[in-house]
Order: structure tokens, then C-alpha cells, then sequence
């Protein structure tokens, strides 16, 4: 996927087409007896409401003139019991079609969320997560309509307008055939905007996603903004692509509102011709055209155009929710470039060899971050991980989880072949704590379990405790079971280090993946819990990436890194007495250390 911000708008990667609509349908499908029964009951409460007219004109050429009381009552309670028959059913349709249309929409958000699950970090890499979000909620949510009620009311509908006709064609075929005059001018309005609504509709959602990408990334960097005082230019950001989706949405709806008048005129002007040619012909003697033909007939009119204006409402509905659909889909269909191989393996239980053979990686073409890189982590080594930023460090140690896929070369565990195994059965026996801290809302209890479901409190605690982070668990209001909020604002990076490291040594793991992992942690504290950790590492395979190489210097081995290659490895000692890359980069942090 290309690269894309808050201020650029998304390109479709593909046109939408009918097949659009059709996987729509699949959808549905499941649902089609309810679909069935609400059509049906719909149909039922149609035919009875067109009765009305009917036994209108009935009573005003019949009843009326013949003075016939009796009949006028009966006809009057029947009525009643039609209008209250159709009552009833509009309450069983509301009910219907609620539940239908929102379990189409949970399936559909299900999927594509699913689907995020799965992808690999290089989607997220290059896409504002915003963008990833409105998909999920707010597109999805746009759908609601079109399904819970737009099909349903439309397939009725038309139903509807079938049983008009024939009632209509029934009273009197000429002034039937001045009514349906309209149509073709309808089609001919209908035909002439239809593409201008699609193209509005998709300006919009791009407008749409642009400001939601925007305010997820303003409320992420708040405490950036409010340090550096950049409020006012982000809310001048902010008003930009707020003006900018507002001059979208009133295009799309300008040329939505086009129909409503063009159908409410249509239906004005065919009421009149009807009127205007029933009197005259009344008045000429015609024969079939009577004051109660002609009442039945105004009030057929005015029912003909109203399946015509839901039909068109749902034309609009669906010209708005092809926008969406496009987005969706291209959302579900987006490859899942890290994934099993059609003969993938259980990887066997982790002995922990860890062998890079000249692997090569890129995030971008032609612009390598690893080149044909080698070296072999034997059971139990202690990998450090040393370079400057954007060195490649952290891209080693995704590569061994799998988060991304070689551009070639071979990475091997226990001499087995990463991409010929399943990836959950590597991943679920490896503890990684990447360098951002990501704490979720919930308790710190259920935090620190996030890396092993199954675990017991004790368990729990005894992981808080070996990382040292129990003491000040058991000091906050409620220990263990103290909520906090989404990202553990309200813990300072130490402590959400802390509660990381906690979950991944939870996990019991046989390698273990620690990416900056004491870095916000103060001297004191690292000092304990490097106690803990001189437990734990022993018997396990470990790959430390760390600025502070006070915590590295018992590593098994050190690795510099830099321009894509492993300029240097080896012990602390050395690597010092080799006076190259690392005993500079030692001797620069000593003495900036001796300054302070």
C-alpha cells in the first residue's frame, strides 16, 4: 500500500464493480428467511393500505348517492381492521429488519477487524492508523441504513408500486397512462447525476478519513503538542480538513437532494395532468370517468410516487454506500504478505538456535536495511544488539518473530525454517517487549496476563516480582487490580516498562526479545532488576537491543551494527580491545557518564 498521511487523500486501488454488490449479498444471504417473512408481511400490509382508494371511490359513487348508512359503517370498521393490521406489521418489520441489518454490520466489522489482526506491521507502517479506524467503525456504521431497512423497503416497495398499477389500470387505463408519463423524466434526472454522485461520495469519504486520521494522531501527540504549544496551528490544521470534508459532505448531499425535488415536481405535474384531463373528460361525458374514478385516482397518484421516492432514497443510499463498500472490501482484500505457507508446520517445542544466513531485508525497494547479514545465537547465548539509530537493530529482532518477511536468505531456529512454520506456534513460544511500552485499558493484573491467558494471579505476581516491579504495583490504590487507561498515562515509562517486561517473562519463553527494555528505567531499579533477569536469561536464548550498554557488557555476545551489516562481534572485552565501533561508542557514553 502507498505511503499516506492526514493531509493526503487514498487512492483506490481498484474500481468498484457489480462483484461489489454481490459480496454484499453473501452477507445477507444468511438472513434470507427473515428477508422472506418482512417482504412478505410488507407485501401483505401494501395490497391491504391500497385498498383504501378503492373503497373510497366505492362509497362516493355508490353509497353516498343511494343513501346506504349500513354499508358506509361496515366499510368504515374494516377500515379500522385495515389500518390496524398494517400497524401491527409495521411493528414486526421495525423489529425484523433492526436485528437483520445490525447482525449484517457486526459480521462485516468482525471481518475486516479480523483481517487487521492479521496483517503485517508494514500495512500499519505506512497508513495513519485514523484511517485504519474510520474504516472499521464509521464506514462500516454507514451501512446500517441501506441494510436494515433501504432493501427490504425497496423490494416492498416495488411490490407496492406493481399493486398500484394494477389498481390504477383497473379504474381507468387512460389516466393511468398520463401518470406514468413521468417516468422516463425521472430516469432521464437519475442517469444524468449518477456519476457525479459517485465521485462526490468518495471525495467525501476521503475527506472523512483524512480529518478522523488527524484526530486520532492530535489526541496521540497531545502531550507533544501542549509542550511545544502548537494548539493553535493544529486547530488551524484541524478547521482546514474540517472545511475541507464540510465543502465534500454538502456536494454529495446537494446532489443527493436533486431526486426529492425532481420527483416531488414530476408527481405535481402528473396530479395536475390527471386532474386537468379527468375533468375535462368528465365534463365531456367520457364514459369510466366519475367524481369517485377520479378521487381514486388522485389518491393512487399520490401513493404511485412514494415507492418511487423510496426506490430513489435507496439509490442514493446505495450510490453513498458503494463509497464505503470500495474502502471495506479493499480493506478485507489488502494481502497478508506474513502468513502460513500452505504446508506450514507446528514449530516443535523452542530449544533455542537461533541462525541468520545471509539475510537480506528492505521495507522500501532498492533501499536494503539488512545486507546479507550472518551469525548464529547458540541455546542459552545472550544476544546484544548495539548501532546507531536506524542501523537495523530492531529489524533484526522482528525477523525473528516474523514480522516481516526476507527479502531473502534464511532464518533458521533449531534448524528449522521460520517460513515453514505456523506463525502462532513460533510466536506463542517467544516473549518479545518491543520498545514502545503499549499498556492497554483494563487492570495492571490483566496487563502483565495479556502475555499468557492461562496464568495465575500468583504466577502474575511472582513475574511482577522478578522484573522488581511488585513494589510499586502493591503501593498504587488498588495493587494489582488498579485500572488504567488506555496507553497507562497514568504510570510513568518506567512503570509501564516494568509491566511490560512482567508480561513478557510471563510467557515462560524460550527466547526472549527485549527491545529497549530498561531504558526509561532509573539506575537504582535497573540495578535490581538485573538480579531478576540474571535468573531468568539463564537456559534461554535472549536478544537485547540497549543504548545503555551498562546492561549489556555480561551479553554472550555483542553485535554492532550499522549501514545494514555486522561491522563488529564479540564479548565486552573484546570488543574494547579491538579500540573499533564499540569502544568508541563505549568510551563516548563512559565519559559523557563521568561528566555528569
Amino acid at each position: 500500500m502507498a505511503r499516506n498521511k492526514y493531509d493526503i487523500d487514498e487512492t483506490l486501488q481498484s474500481e468498484f464493480n457489480f462483484s461489489h454488490l454481490k459480496r454484499l449479498g453473501s452477507y445477507i444471504k444468511p438472513y434470507r428467511k427473515d428477508i422472506f417473512i418482512t417482504i412478505l408481511l410488507l407485501t401483505i400490509s401494501s395490497g391491504l393500505g391500497m385498498l383504501a382508494p378503492r373503497i373510497l371511490m366505492v362509497i362516493m359513487d355508490d353509497y353516498i348517492p343511494n343513501g346506504n348508512i349500513k354499508a358506509i359503517a361496515v366499510v368504515s370498521i374494516l377500515l379500522l381492521l385495515i389500518y390496524f393490521i398494517v400497524s401491527v406489521i409495521m411493528k414486526m418489520k421495525i423489529t425484523l429488519t433492526a436485528r437483520m441489518g445490525q447482525n449484517i454490520i457486526h459480521q462485516i466489522r468482525s471481518d475486516i477487524f479480523g483481517h487487521l489482526q492479521k496483517l503485517p506491521f508494514s500495512y500499519y507502517d505506512d497508513k495513519p492508523h485514523g484511517k485504519i479506524q474510520v474504516r472499521v467503525v464509521n464506514y462500516v456504521n454507514s451501512l446500517s441504513d441501506l441494510l436494515s431497512n433501504g432493501i427490504v423497503n425497496t423490494v416492498t416497495e416495488l411490490f407496492s408500486l406493481v399493486f398500484i398499477v394494477a389498481f390504477m389500470l383497473s379504474i381507468n387505463v387512460r389516466l393511468t397512462l398520463v401518470c406514468l408519463t413521468g417516468l422516463p423524466l425521472l430516469m432521464a434526472v437519475i442517469f444524468t447525476i449518477k456519476k457525479k454522485q459517485r465521485v462526490a461520495w468518495q471525495r467525501m469519504s476521503n475527506k472523512q478519513s483524512n480529518l478522523n486520521a488527524y484526530i486520532a494522531e492530535s489526541i496521540n501527540g497531545i502531550r507533544v503538542t501542549q509542550s511545544f504549544t502548537r494548539e493553535q496551528e493544529n486547530i488551524e490544521i484541524f478547521n482546514t480538513l474540517s472545511n475541507d470534508y464540510r465543502s465534500a459532505w454538502m456536494r454529495a448531499v446537494k446532489l443527493n437532494f436533486l431526486l426529492w425535488p425532481a420527483i416531488n415536481n414530476i408527481s405535481t405535474w402528473t396530479m395536475a395532468a390527471v386532474l386537468f384531463l379527468g375533468i375535462t373528460w368528465l365534463d365531456g361525458g367520457l364514459e369510466g370517468i366519475t367524481i369517485g374514478v377520479l378521487v381514486a385516482m388522485t389518491g393512487y397518484i399520490g401513493r404511485f410516487w412514494q415507492p418511487i421516492t423510496t426506490m430513489a432514497n435507496f439509490y442514493n443510499s446505495l450510490l453513498n454506500a458503494v463509497s464505503y463498500l470500495e474502502r471495506i472490501f479493499e480493506t478485507i482484500d489488502e494481502p497478508v504478505l506474513v502468513k502460513d505457507a500452505p504446508d506450514a508446520i507446528e514449530m516443535p517445542p523452542i530449544v533455542g538456535e537461533v541462525k541468520f544466513k545471509d539475510v537480506t531485508f528492505s521495507y522500501e525497494d532498492d533501499v536494503p536495511v539488512l545486507n546479507g547479514i550472518s551469525f548464529t545465537a547458540k541455546v542459552g547465548d545472550t544476544i546484544a544488539i548495539v548501532g546507531p539509530t536506524g542501523a537495523g537493530k530492531t529489524t533484526i529482532i522482528n525477523l525473528i518473530s516474523r514480522f516481516y518477511n526476507l527479502d531473502s536468505g534464511e532464518l533458521t531456529i533449531d534448524g528449522i525454517d521460520i517460513n515453514k512454520v505456523k506463525i502462532a506456534s513460533l510466536r506463542k513460544q517467544m516473549g518479545v517487549m518491543l520498545q514502545d511500552s503499549f499498556i492497554f485499558s483494563g487492570t495492571i493484573m490483566d496487563n502483565i496476563r495479556y502475555g499468557n491467558m492461562e496464568a495465575t494471579d500468583e504466577q502474575v505476581i511472582e513475574a511482577a516480582k522478578t522484573v522488581r516491579a511488585h513494589d510499586f504495583i502493591v503501593n498504587l490504590e488498588n495493587g494489582y487490580e488498579t485500572e488504567v487507561n488506555e496507553r497507562g498515562t497514568r504510570l510513568s515509562v518506567g512503570q509501564r516498562q516494568l509491566i511490560s517486561f512482567a508480561r513478557a517473562l510471563l510467557a515462560d519463553p524460550k527466547i526472549l526479545i527485549l527491545d529497549e527494555a530498561t531504558s526509561s528505567i532509573d539506575t537504582e531499579t535497573e540495578i535490581l532488576l538485573q538480579e531478576g533477569l540474571s535468573r531468568l536469561l539463564k537456559g534461554r536464548t535472549s536478544f537485547i537491543i540497549a543504548h545503555r550498554l551498562s546492561t549489556i557488557k555480561n551479553s554472550t555476545c555483542i553485535m554492532y551494527v550499522d549501514k545494514g551489516l555486522i561491522q563488529e562481534m564479540g564479548n565486552h572485552e573484546e570488543l574494547l580491545a579491538k579500540k573499533g565501533y564499540y569502544y568508541e561508542l563505549y568510551m563516548s557514553q563512559y565519559k559523557f557518564l563521568e561528566k555528569s
